[in-house]
């Protein structure tokens, strides 16, 4: 046992001495076992064997364990480089990415069809290397898994096209979207310190309500981190200007340093309680969304499909971790 003067002892935001970050407990995760672990590696083998890319295993999301064991991921499409670089993200930066796969979208739509998922939420890389942003082969993909299955609720979570709204339009056109997502990430203040240069609040806010304007009938969803340094009221006005282009779908989770102290990666400011979590879930459906996930290990495919299935219902969304998880609806 270390004396007392080894004992590393974390300040008010539970920062030890030598800037790593002591998780709270409402952060530890489970690993799979059993049925659950057959049922993960299951899922591995579909998404190596279609040569696919998961943002589950690009961006470690603290989720994977738990979806890939119940059979979903989230793909991710168009390579596994970015050629932003936004330091909360562990995706690899190229400025010049390898070309687009041609074959991406079959491969795509197999894996979907093998996993025998009812709803999927695919994300995409930003290619600001492609005049359009990358908008063609977006459209490819969500076609060709709308192809192969026509009954499946599909949920894009888009990026901003470099603000090409003619490319935006293209992607939307007769798309079989159910949901068109495009994340905030963080509130506007931190925009500077926290994403690319070439992204911002402000661009993102008119991704998403020219979409809404472009298809009405189509949901509109964003994600908000935090942990980054916003205050409390600041989250809450970022969620009022979101209602204010109509977003009906929104999550709020935690943000988690994907590197060690001294990195690229922004450190993480504080832990969020889950009660503080819970207050912002009742904000925003005082404010009008249809569907709120809040809570400190959310991801912005959380529950995707259920979450959606709940809104149209009009039913509240639960944002408890430790809840059952539902089918293979659930994204």
């Amino acid at each position: 046992m270390p004396s007392p003067a080894q004992i590393e002892v974390p300040n008010s935001r539970g920062v030890l001495p030598n800037g790593r970050a002591r998780l709270p407990e409402w952060l530890r995760v489970n690993l799979p076992a059993g049925k659950s672990q057959s049922a993960f590696n299951g899922t591995l083998n579909i998404v190596q064997g279609n040569e696919l890319h998961t943002v589950c295993e690009e961006a470690g999301c603290p989720n994977i364990h738990d979806c890939w064991a119940r059979g979903t991921a989230t793909f991710m499409i168009a390579g596994k480089e970015c050629t932003r670089g936004c330091r909360f993200c562990s995706v690899e930066t190229l400025r010049q990415p390898e070309p687009l796969d041609a074959a991406e979208p079959e491969r795509l739509a197999d894996a979907v069809e093998r996993m025998g998922l009812e709803y999927v939420v695919i994300t995409v890389v930003n290619r600001d290397d492609q005049l359009d942003g990358g908008a063609e082969h977006y459209r490819q993909c969500v076609a060709a898994v709308r192809q192969r299955m026509p009954a499946i609720g599909i949920e894009l979570l888009c990026s901003d096209l470099d603000g090409n709204w003619q490319a935006l339009q293209h992607l939307l056109d007769d798309s079989p979207l159910a949901v068109f997502a495009h994340n905030v990430e963080c509130v506007p203040r931190l925009d500077e310190s926290v994403r690319d240069p070439r992204a911002s609040f402000a661009q993102s806010l008119e991704v998403l309500q020219r979409a809404k304007l472009l298809r009405p009938d189509l949901w509109t969803k964003s994600s908000l981190m935090v942990g980054l340094g916003e205050t409390n009221q600041e989250v809450t006005n970022a969620m009022q200007q979101l209602r204010e282009v109509d977003v009906e779908l929104l999550t709020l989770g935690q943000y988690l340093a994907p590197g060690r102290p001294g990195t690229r990666f922004l450190p993480v400011d504080r832990y969020v309680t889950p009660e503080q979590f819970e207050i912002w879930k009742a904000e925003a459906l005082e404010l009008g969304f249809r569907g709120v996930a809040s809570g400190p290990l959310v991801r912005s495919s959380y529950r995707a499909g259920l979450l959606l299935e709940e809104a149209k219902k009009g039913k509240l969304q639960q944002s408890n971790e430790g809840d059952v998880f539902g089918s293979k609806r659930d994204g």
